[in-house]
């Protein structure tokens, strides 16, 4: 283990997240629930969460790319793991060789998969994604049938899904989801009438999971709502779920500064009295975005919120904390509770005008992660 000398963290209650998908399983069910940890399970920890979201009821695993998938598997994963994606054709045999289940939607990708499933004698299954408007991948309703029966045709691989993907489902009201579930039961219904019935069909993301019921179908992937945060305002709050993730450091350097010092890169924050200005040691490389102290981005010290000060640097921040009596060592947290106050990933992307994705997402990997029951 790397060795640790400064005091920043990111801590993850996997109790909070075995909750989280135990409440979800539940509310999906009967339709089986994917655990999406792409993107080192949202910056949580792609093999820990595996593990938990697997040991609370979900049956399979989501990954954006194969060395995803491949990092499970050496962790001694064995569950089911989705591609969600097709991957380029030239890493079929990477896929055949970790056991991956693969995206597919064009011609190229389900022949490759098929010619490396036959060199390795073996028979494995395949999703088909069809686009029914997110226009991101995936092939068009009118080819899906095709695409399908050449799926169907090739002894090296077996049909085992077919999925789509919503663009505006964490829009509470949006009609366009009306439209692709439209667009998707048709293309199930050709499917059918030639004959090919696959065992999984999905479409449900979290917030669709969250709020269309017509939409679980057999499976449904969860991704942003397992580690107990809103796939967007407009669905907040989620009840019965927790934040799993919380992010602090300490305190390293005090001063009292006086009335109209300005403070970091490009002198933009003027103090109006005098204060008492602390220093974090973390900064916009650890994933504490550099605008977040003029968009109004607070921290908690001793139960109280506090602003961060000026712009942030790549390794530091700032934090005015007036004439309260702070010392170096006092536990500051950016994401996380203290006391009765919280700071949640939402609240900071309500503040930058993104999403909490990117904001968890952006903890950087020089802030280790632990693991707590």
């Amino acid at each position: 283990m790397t060795p640790r000398f400064r005091p920043a963290r990111v801590e993850v209650d996997l109790a909070a997240v075995r909750s989280n998908i135990r409440r979800l399983v539940s509310d999906s069910a009967p339709a089986e629930v994917l655990a999406v940890v792409k993107a080192d399970a949202y910056g949580h920890g792609a093999v820990p969460i595996a593990s938990c979201a697997l040991e609370a009821g979900a049956t399979r695993l989501g990954v954006a790319i194969v060395e995803e998938g491949a990092l499970l598997r050496n962790a001694g994963i064995t569950a089911p793991i989705l591609l969600l994606s097709e991957p380029p054709a030239s890493v079929a045999d990477a896929v055949v060789a970790n056991a991956l289940t693969s995206t597919v939607y064009t011609a190229g990708g389900i022949d490759a998969l098929g010619r490396a499933a036959r060199d390795a004698g073996e028979v494995i299954p395949v999703h088909l994604k069809v686009d029914t408007g997110m226009h991101r991948v995936g092939c068009s309703t009118q080819d899906a049938l095709a695409l399908a029966q050449r799926i169907a045709a090739d002894s090296g691989l077996t049909l085992e899904g077919v999925f789509t993907h919503f663009a505006t489902a964490d829009e509470a009201d949006s009609e366009f989801v009306e439209t692709q579930l439209e667009r998707f039961r048709t293309v199930l219904a050709d499917l059918e009438s030639a004959g090919i019935n696959p065992v999984i069909t999905h479409c449900a993301n979290s917030a669709a999971a969250l709020t269309r019921p017509s939409a679980l179908f057999s499976m449904v992937r969860l991704g942003i709502t397992i580690y107990g945060i809103a796939p967007s305002p407009e669905l907040e709050p989620l009840n019965g779920l927790t934040q799993a993730l919380s992010f602090t450091s300490e305190v390293t350097f005090v001063k009292r500064l006086s009335a109209g010092d300005r403070l970091s890169y490009g002198q933009r924050y003027e103090l109006m009295s005098a204060s008492t200005i602390a220093t974090i040691p973390v900064g916009y490389a650890d994933g504490v975005p550099r605008r977040l102290g003029e968009v109004g981005g607070e921290v908690l010290i001793a139960g109280k919120r506090f602003p961060i000060a000026g712009t942030i640097t790549m390794d530091q921040l700032l934090v005015d904390v007036g004439d309260v009596d702070v010392s170096i060592g006092d536990e500051v947290v950016f994401l996380g509770k203290q006391g009765a106050e919280e700071i949640t990933a939402s609240e900071w992307a309500r503040l930058l005008n993104t999403i909490a994705y990117e904001i968890v997402c952006g903890i950087g990997p020089r802030v280790p992660r632990e693991y707590r029951e």
